[in-house]
C-alpha cells in the first residue's frame, strides 16, 4: 500500500530537491499534466519543467529559503527567498508560490519574484 505525502510534505520536498539539484526528484513531483507558470516562462508536463530546472540548477546555482508555508487540502502557499548567482554576482529575491496538487503530485504553480521573474 503507498501512502500519499501531504501537499505541506510535497512541497517541503519538492524544496529540498530542488535546493539539492536533485533533478529526478524533483520532477518525480510533478504530474504529468502539471502546468508552471513563473514570470514569462510556462512549462507543461514533465518533459518542459525539466528542460526549465536542469537550466536553471546548472546556470544560477539557487538556493531556496521556506519562510512561511500554508497548507489547506491541496493548497499550499509558501513565502521563499531565493539565492542565485547571476552574472557572478550573488542576489537574493522575496518569492511567493501557489501551488495545487492532486494525490501528492503538483498540478499546478504559480511562482512570483518580488520586482520581476525575468533576470536582467
Amino acid at each position: 500500500m503507498t501512502t500519499t505525502p501531504t501537499a505541506e510534505a510535497a512541497i517541503r520536498e519538492h524544496v529540498r530537491a530542488f535546493n539539492e539539484g536533485d533533478l529526478p526528484a524533483l520532477l518525480g513531483g510533478f504530474a504529468e499534466d502539471a502546468h508552471w507558470l513563473t514570470g514569462r516562462s510556462s512549462a507543461r508536463g514533465r518533459a518542459e519543467p525539466e528542460e526549465l530546472f536542469a537550466g536553471a540548477i546548472t546556470a544560477l546555482r539557487p538556493r531556496l529559503t521556506l519562510r512561511h508555508l500554508v497548507a489547506s487540502g491541496d493548497l499550499v502557499a509558501v513565502e521563499l527567498t531565493e539565492a542565485l548567482t547571476h552574472d557572478g554576482r550573488e542576489q537574493t529575491y522575496p518569492i511567493a508560490g501557489f501551488f495545487e496538487l492532486r494525490g501528492g503530485l503538483i498540478t499546478s504553480a504559480r511562482i512570483y519574484r518580488e520586482g520581476s521573474a525575468e533576470l536582467d
